[in-house]
């Protein structure tokens, strides 16, 4: 009984260690994960900005819906 004790006990201090290590690998990687998204958002933004700068739309104006077209007068029917 005392050596599976034992045993079980090194596998328990195994598993611990290697939780320990796969904690912090996650941990790296989800850090790498917010600047990545970081970095990207800021891209987007600036390609954005430059879309709409060739649009001749100013990032400060705030965007309005489309216009609808207006049929002709003479296309109504009475």
């Amino acid at each position: 009984m005392e050596r599976i004790n034992s045993k079980l006990y090194l596998q328990n201090c195994f598993i611990i260690k290697e939780n320990e290590r796969l904690r912090k690998k996650a941990a790296l990687l989800n850090q790498e994960n917010q600047a990545l998204l970081s970095e990207l958002k800021q891209r987007l933004a600036k390609a954005s900005q430059a879309h709409n700068a060739a649009k001749g739309i100013s990032s400060s104006e705030p965007s309005s819906p489309p216009t609808p077209l207006l049929k002709d007068a003479g296309d109504s029917k009475p």
